[in-house]
């Protein structure tokens, strides 16, 4: 799961907490809501911390060129 869809999780679980006055018998949606949440969260955390580790980049090594000042060629 991408960055996106810990997005989506986020944003659906923050519509059903907040932005819906549904019932369902057995099923209290704000619960959910909360759990899509903290998952979404959770997600996002570990994503980014992923993400972090296969940035570490390495110096490149290339060929040197050193330029003497007195050499002058002809």
């Amino acid at each position: 799961m991408g960055i996106g869809g810990c997005i989506i999780l986020i944003a659906a679980g923050a519509i059903l907490t907040f932005g819906t006055e549904w019932q369902v018998d057995g099923v209290n949606l704000d619960v959910v809501g909360i759990i899509l949440m903290a998952v979404g969260l959770i997600g996002v955390a570990t994503f980014t911390s992923i993400a972090k580790r296969r940035r570490v980049l390495m110096p490149q090594q290339g060929a040197v060129v050193e330029e003497h000042p007195d050499r002058h060629p002809r």
